[in-house]
């Protein structure tokens, strides 16, 4: 099922006892509801993502694929090969040159630091050509088109795009922007912490429920709950 931009706002609206659009315009509503899917990914990078292959640059520095976020995991390499997450530190310890090693077009581990959530790196070095990897990655929401001020929820075209289970997020977050608008009035400031708190505590809730039923490898600590058995 897809939620409508459209139904969002007249929740938000409704909640906030302004249906006709009058103290917050419907074109302003609109730009809340397109920061609030952005926000979401700050606190849950994994809402929008996709699975693709890669081509990589010759090298061992690699560039995410335009409009992406966030890297989340890389799966294979293009041969099919396992590809590892480890860490860099211990890799320029132990061979310090590892960088200008001849290329191959099958990598075996990758480098990847938050700080820096545009880059990975990868090793051995990329081939300049016939190298790739499958990876996941976060995306950029697409936004919906201002809708004309003067008008209402009902002139709101486009769909959220996220999963159904953050429209209740996304709600909060738009009123959060909507009080926040208004609050030198009594009250609004604390509305606006609520509904700021309530996104959160929704976001981390979901994480939480979804961690508990993913599929998990008994013995792996990489899996969250997993147990410690052996088999």
């Amino acid at each position: 099922m897809t939620i409508t931009a459209s139904k969002i706002i007249q929740d938000c609206v409704t909640i906030a006892q302004d249906t006709t659009s009058t103290r917050w315009s419907i074109d302003e509503v609109c730009r809340y509801f397109n920061w609030a899917q952005r926000e979401v990914l700050i606190h849950r990078p994994d809402a929008k993502q996709t699975r693709a292959s890669i081509t990589l640059a010759a090298g061992a520095k690699q560039a995410l694929p335009s409009g992406a976020l966030k890297l989340l995991d890389i799966h294979s390499n293009g041969s099919g090969g396992a590809v590892r997450l480890v860490n860099r530190e211990i890799l320029d310890a132990t061979i310090p040159g590892w960088r200008a090693l001849t290329g191959v077009t099958a990598v075996k581990h990758f480098m990847y630091d938050p700080k820096t959530p545009l880059v990975f790196e990868v090793y051995p070095p990329a081939a300049s050509s016939g190298a790739s990897v499958d990876a996941s990655y976060s995306l950029l929401p697409t936004g919906i088109t201002e809708a004309s001020a003067g008008g209402t929820y009902a002139d709101v075209s486009g769909n959220m795009d996220l999963p159904d289970q953050f429209a209740g997020a996304v709600t909060d977050l738009v009123l959060y922007r909507m009080y926040s608008k208004d609050a030198d009035y009594a009250g609004n400031a604390a509305r606006a912490q609520a509904h700021y708190g309530a996104a959160a505590n929704t976001l981390g809730i979901e994480i939480k429920g979804t961690v508990a039923v993913a599929p998990t490898s008994p013995g792996n600590p990489n899996h969250p709950g997993a147990s410690r058995a052996t088999v």
